[in-house]
């Protein structure tokens, strides 16, 4: 593998390891749980993608080619965190409203 292959994968993980570690302190400095959403969520679906590019650079340098198998983790990884991060939401809310907190009311279909 050549050097230059090798500091730009190390480079790439290191910006991965910075982003969550930046999601890390927003979880900790935000006041509510749905503030608290954002901070992971968005970070980890990038640093993720980080990660999988420094993937298929060392794999696509060290190989004879250009190495994709790393997109199928991704692609599935993009679909499910979203939908992860609003079922997590919406049981939230579910609970706030079960508890009598001053929420919003639920949102109303097209009558």
């Amino acid at each position: 593998m050549p050097p230059w292959s090798e500091i730009a994968v190390g480079l790439l993980l290191l910006a991965s390891g910075v982003v969550v570690l930046l999601a890390a302190l927003g979880l900790r400095r935000l006041p509510d749980f749905f503030s608290r959403m954002h901070a992971p969520a968005l970070a980890s679906t990038l640093g993720a993608w980080i990660v999988t590019l420094a993937s298929i650079l060392h794999f696509s340098t060290r190989g004879h080619g250009l190495s994709l198998h790393v997109w199928l983790i991704i692609i599935v990884l993009s679909i499910t965190a979203p939908v992860t991060t609003i079922v997590l939401a919406r049981a939230a809310l579910f609970r706030r409203r079960q508890a009598g907190d001053a929420l919003p009311p639920p949102l109303r279909g097209p009558h």
